[in-house]
């Protein structure tokens, strides 16, 4: 993941009122697991180097919005 997707990822949970705690409850993975992903420690979140070439031969970045008319609660 890139910096641009951590902190919209932060934004979204900010808006929904939601820590990395809940994050980590909402998709049973270690609170630790969540914070390495959005800290954007080496090799955690990373979108697969084949993706990620894929991607730049084509033109593309991987990109985060939030779903329409949705709005996931805690």
């Amino acid at each position: 993941m890139n910096d641009e997707i951590r902190a919209t990822v932060d934004s979204r949970l900010k808006a929904l009122d939601m820590t990395r705690a809940d994050l980590a409850r909402a998709t049973k993975k270690h609170p630790n697991s969540i914070t390495r992903a959005l800290n954007g420690y080496e090799n955690s979140g990373r979108v697969s180097p084949l993706w990620e070439e894929v991607l730049n031969a084509l033109g593309l970045k991987l990109i985060v919005v939030p779903i329409d008319g949705e709005e996931k609660k805690k």
